[in-house]
């Protein structure tokens, strides 16, 4: 702590509403925020930040984020005490399961819980309490492909390589963005420079993407590629490489030579036809990927989120693989923690497919179902229907497939609770909202962004911001809910009992004395800024968790997959149909924080992007509002046109459509936009994992008063081009 004056004082503290963990220094007068900006002594993001870290101040300040409990009443909203609230929680789930049983009580979180330590410390052992096997979160709509690819290759689904950016020399990128989201399954901050970097020692960045996007516009080369078609591509680079080499896997990987037995028909020439990439160029950058010295192959939510999601991540994986660059310094590394979590027995490594959903009988993974299936979990009569919800920081009426329908299920709910400080979109149908502290009022330590960082730092930060009286933080939330549950359901290991005891600071304490690098919170605090440990470095196979640490590179369930790739992806699109994907900005995070005036303010970004190609055709202009039109919904838009995007192809962005409920948020009235998850499909999935495909969405776009395209129209196509014969 430093004083500024006899008024003020600047505080270290970190950024936790990305994965990039910058850190901050926040000057307060009294408990005031009068400014943010990032800390260059930080060693890692070395004083990088975005605009959302100044808007932390905004969300301190806003007059909508709930301070105290509430419930519902047929006047309205009401605050009420938190233990009339607790007990109100821990009633409506108890009597849910007592009249109907374990499963009938469902749990969603958010993308938020990964961000905020007690959260991840206290949310799973009150899962565990609760006992039902309906549990959801973000993961099934963003992320899930990587960690399950992660799981049959190396034996546990937080064993991620992330690419070695800084020392890499060849950096080829499917479906990603890192510039607006500082990376995503690769701890990033200040990845622009990082990129410019990159380049200046005489490296390339690739990148294929239907959208020219703010990292296409650093990128050496970047290439459309028709959206829901990446596997083809990816497969016939595998191909190549495997035929023509340079392959140089390492020794411990099995089963390439079936790998290659499955890719027969995966020729440059039929990759070119169907995702609209030239056959020389699918050769000339496979050899060049494969000949690079150091080469890092990475693809996040535009290859996650698509039909075939778990193929490309395996894709990806296998790239890496084939050319000797998983576990290289200039390739792909899995960080080595201070607190490592992975083979510890703190963190799930994965299973699959022990138990299905009741209504459509999808898979787990990891004991989670897929959120698109929630909505028919509440509407379905019938054993194990779900009767009541606890979310904890989700939206997911905007954020899953079909928000729609899921929308108008909520209502159906018995009883609903939420941890959030917000009443949106999915919370204002609750029963009773518990908001937990800012989350500047917290202590922060990264559990799990630190475990995909691309160099290993450790750094603890005591909150910046007193707790106000009467406030709670969302692990003593987590902690009392779960006392006041166990007085009407005895349920609960003595381990959980005990854990939930237990504070934050004092678990990741305990952790981290028996980490690898025998550190402890004292000598953190010694360090307020962090401490480096070190680049990335070499584990393998040492840290495979599979038998004989050894990489099967032919999974059965993945070779079985390829057989459902060639069949879908050669579906024509319809005459008038077009092909929807998503997009994120700098200025947004997911779902919320548009309360900010600050991240609002400027150009809108809510349009529907479309390329001027395609709106001559249809004999539209800038600006005007359009209907779009999916198998499952429709919404009106304002439609812009733009050469960086693919001819056949539009864009929403994620997180929008705030008009639901203008009371919820203030400000929604003024943060104009649709919600793209109307038009997405709850059915319309990856088969393997579960995860919704909101990228690929066959739409059709006209004007509001046009007559409506005749015929059906034919759901899920891929790609706008003729078979060819496979």
């Amino acid at each position: 702590m430093r004083a500024i004056n006899d008024r003020s004082e600047t505080r270290i503290a970190a950024c936790n509403l990305c994965e990039a963990m910058c850190g901050l220094r926040i000057t307060l007068a009294g408990d005031r925020i009068t400014d943010i900006r990032g800390d260059e002594e930080d060693p890692f993001a070395r004083g990088h930040i975005c605009p959302k870290a100044i808007a932390l101040r905004d969300v301190h300040d806003d007059p909508d984020r709930l301070r105290r409990p509430v419930r519902r009443t047929g006047s309205g909203w009401q605050e009420t005490s938190w233990d009339e609230a607790l007990h109100l929680v821990a009633t409506g789930l108890a009597q849910t399961r007592a009249r109907h049983g374990a499963d009938a009580v469902a749990v969603y979180l958010g993308n938020p819980v990964v961000h905020s330590l007690g959260a991840l410390t206290h949310v799973t052992p009150l899962m565990r309490m609760l006992g039902t096997r309906n549990r959801f979160s973000a993961g099934s709509v963003d992320q899930l492909p990587s960690q399950f690819v992660s799981y049959l290759l190396y034996g546990d689904q937080w064993l991620i390589p992330v690419p070695d950016i800084d020392r890499t020399s060849y950096f080829l990128v499917f479906g990603a963005n890192p510039v607006v989201s500082n990376g995503s399954l690769m701890s990033a901050p200040g990845i622009a420079g990082r990129i410019r970097r990159l380049r200046e020692r005489g490296g390339r960045m690739v990148l294929f993407d239907p959208r020219r996007t703010e990292s296409a516009g650093l990128a050496d080369e970047h290439h459309f590629i028709r959206p829901g078609t990446d596997v083809v591509l990816i497969m016939a680079m595998v191909r190549l490489i495997l035929d023509e080499g340079p392959a140089r896997p390492a020794g411990y990987v099995d089963g390439l030579r079936e790998v290659r037995d499955h890719l027969e028909e995966y020729t440059p020439e039929r990759a070119a036809s169907i995702t609209g990439v030239p056959a020389n160029t699918i050769k000339r950058i496979s050899h060049d990927f494969a000949a690079a010295p150091a080469a890092a192959c990475y693809g996040r939510t535009g290859v996650s989120t698509q039909r075939f999601g778990a193929l490309c991540q395996w894709g990806i994986q296998l790239l890496n693989l084939i050319t000797g660059n998983f576990d290289r310094p200039g390739g792909t590394l899995v960080p080595s923690p201070a607190v490592d979590l992975i083979g510890s027995g703190r963190l799930d490594p994965g299973h699959y497919a022990r138990w299905r959903s009741r209504v459509r009988g999808l898979p787990e993974f990891a004991g989670e179902l897929p959120v698109a299936v929630l909505a028919e979990e509440i509407r379905t009569p019938g054993e194990g229907q779900v009767h009541a919800l606890l979310t904890v920081a989700g939206n997911p009426v905007l954020s899953s497939p079909g928000g729609n329908a899921l929308d108008q299920a909520l209502p159906e709910l018995d009883f609903m609770a939420c941890v959030d400080f917000y009443i949106n979109e999915t919370t204002r149908h609750a029963d009773v909202i518990l908001p937990p502290t800012h989350l500047l009022q917290r202590d922060h330590y990264d559990l799990v962004f630190t475990m995909l960082a691309v160099r290993n730092i450790a750094r603890y930060v005591p909150a910046p911001l007193p707790r106000p009286d009467d406030a709670r933080h969302d692990w003593e939330i987590f902690r009392d809910l779960a006392r006041h549950y166990r007085r009407k359901v005895r349920s609960g290991s003595l381990q959980d009992r005990s854990l939930m005891r237990l504070s934050p600071a004092r678990i990741v304490d305990l952790a981290l004395r028996t980490g690898p690098y025998r550190l402890s919170l004292a000598k953190l605090r010694r360090h307020p800024h962090g401490l480096d440990l070190g680049p990335l470095r070499s584990t393998m196979p040492a840290r495979l968790q599979t038998p004989g640490k050894r990489v099967d590179a032919a999974s059965p369930l993945l070779i079985a997959d390829l057989a459902r790739a060639r069949a879908d992806l050669l579906t024509a699109v319809p005459e008038d149909g077009l092909l929807l994907i998503g997009r994120r900005h700098l200025r947004d995070n997911n779902s919320w924080m548009h309360n900010s005036a600050r991240l609002t303010k400027g150009r809108p970004r809510h349009e529907l992007l479309m390329h001027p190609s395609d709106m001559a055709a249809r004999g539209l202009t800038d600006g005007e509002r359009v209907r779009v039109e999916s198998r499952t919904g429709e919404v009106t838009v304002e439609v812009r046109g733009t050469d960086d995007i693919m001819p056949g192809v539009v864009s929403l962005p994620h997180g929008y459509g705030h008009a639901r409920d203008r009371v919820a948020l203030s400000l929604a009235a003024t943060v104009p936009g649709v919600s793209a998850n109307d038009l997405t499909d709850p059915e319309y999935l990856d088969d393997l994992t579960g995860t919704a495909a909101l990228n690929g969405v066959v739409v059709t776009v006209r004007r509001p008063s046009a007559e409506p395209p005749r015929g059906p129209r034919r759901p899920h196509a891929r790609a706008a081009v003729a078979p060819p014969v496979m």
